[in-house]
């Protein structure tokens, strides 16, 4: 057994009668410690360029007027899913889907280059506008990337292993959430200068470089187009869409694929993970926690979560990625209602550092079971599909979820601006909706 099985050995559960090529299987584990750096440092990137704290730090340190702020994580997240259908024929046309990735992860370097040279060179509104386009832009590459990302790692990796090395990667971008968080703290103290940010930055530019040249050393087997997959009539979908009906072939695939249907509509209703974090920030400054101190206080207990349920929900995720995605809605909708509660008792509101240690740890647990549903959904739509038919369920089900996305955005920050409770009190509810649908989901993961 060579160093590289070893070490893949010794970081993941295998099964020795994976059902992959010959071709594949002897390179399962040099393309498996490969996928795990690659994710890892994309991981690492997404949180030196965070639209929900690094990015709005830098806009408040620039001057740049509030209104741009509230649109810097619809333009991150939905910017990286809608386009996705529209994209999928450049990817099907790929001999080789590492090189969609590659070139997407090029353009995310690209982007935040301009961003850091922005941090130093610009202030105001001219910065704030550079920056959002700029980030439009690092949304488009990194649609390319979740594209091809699910279908290299579905020709290289058997089943069965694919969810620990999305936790893995998860762990290590934990560490440097921790890290990140601390650096603020201490280095930047009470006054982070733009400069301080554009190191940030800058360092986020190189890691996407980074993840371009581990990626491009894939061996990804030149023969993993199966006939049977790319004859496949979701796939044929996703070859016509290349014509101008391209929107009418994802709405058919939505509307005569049960199985793809149901899938969706489950990711839908789990937004609850994703969404409720942004409003116990809201609670916690509400409640009186300093501003710097408290946001350092979450990036960490966002890294802890990364760093604790990388490598537990990894491997539950290779035993059955429904069930990992029922349970952590569960458990954040019930997270949710207790913090409600809580925090509507006047003696507790009065004491300011105990709610705000009390929304840390909401915060934490919520974003703890948000890592199980993201890798759980990660791997279920790997182990969903083959080939073309892969390529196209990630596509169609990312564009829906940006669409999705911004709808549910709005409903609930429409509802926080009566109150924040009703915001949470309707994700909590998204969320119970899902775990009763989602156990409908056939089980897809190779049991173990």
């Amino acid at each position: 057994m060579s160093t590289t099985d070893k070490l893949y050995s010794a970081l993941m559960k295998r099964d020795a009668e994976a059902d992959m090529p010959e071709q594949a299987r002897s390179q399962v584990a040099s393309n498996g410690l490969k996928l795990i750096a690659a994710n890892a440092l994309q991981s690492s990137g997404d949180q030196t360029v965070n639209a929900s704290s690094v990015l709005p730090w830098l806009f408040s340190a620039l001057g740049v007027p509030p209104a741009l702020a509230g649109l810097l994580v619809p333009i991150r997240e939905s910017g990286s899913m809608l386009p996705q259908a529209a994209l999928t024929p450049l990817v099907v046309k790929a001999r080789y889907r590492k090189h969609v990735f590659v070139a997407g992860a090029l353009i995310q370097a690209v982007s935040v280059a301009v961003m850091t040279g922005t941090a130093v060179f610009a202030s105001g509104l001219a910065a704030g506008l550079i920056i959002i386009a700029a980030l439009a832009v690092f949304a488009g590459g990194r649609c390319l990337c979740s594209i091809a990302s699910k279908d290299v790692q579905g020709r290289t990796i058997p089943k069965g292993e694919r969810g620990q090395i999305n936790g893995l990667a998860t762990t290590v971008a934990g560490f440097v959430a921790i890290t990140l968080g601390l650096a603020i703290r201490v280095w930047g103290g009470d006054d982070l200068t733009p400069q301080m940010l554009a190191w940030i930055l800058g360092l986020g530019a190189v890691l996407w470089v980074a993840v371009a040249a581990v990626y491009i050393s894939i061996a990804e087997p030149s023969d993993a187009e199966t006939e049977g997959a790319s004859t496949s009539a979701p796939a044929k979908s996703a070859q016509s869409a290349d014509k101008p009906n391209w929107f009418k072939e994802t709405i058919d695939l939505l509307r005569t694929d049960r199985l793809f249907r149901h899938f969706v509509t489950v990711r839908s209703l789990l937004l609850v993970s994703s969404l409720s974090p942004p409003f116990v920030v809201m609670l916690s400054v509400q409640s009186g926690a300093s501003g710097l101190a408290g946001l350092g206080g979450f990036v960490i207990a966002s890294g802890l979560a990364s760093l604790l349920g990388g490598r537990i929900f990894g491997r539950f995720a290779d035993k059955s990625s429904k069930r990992l995605m029922s349970i952590g809605a569960a458990v954040a909708s019930g997270i949710i209602v207790a913090t409600i509660l809580i925090a509507s008792i006047p003696a507790l509101t009065d004491r300011h550092t105990l709610i705000s240690v009390v929304f840390v740890v909401a915060y934490f647990l919520i974003t703890l079971m948000h890592t199980g549903v993201r890798v759980g959904r990660k791997t279920y739509v790997v182990d969903m599909a083959e080939g073309d038919r892969r390529t196209t369920y990630v596509a169609v089900s990312n564009s829906a979820m940006g669409l999705i996305l911004l709808i549910v955005g709005g409903i609930s920050s429409a509802l926080a601006t009566i109150h924040v409770f009703y915001a949470l009190g309707f994700l909590a509810i998204m969320g119970l909706v899902g775990v009763f649908t989602g156990a409908k989901l056939p089980d897809v993961s190779r049991k173990q």
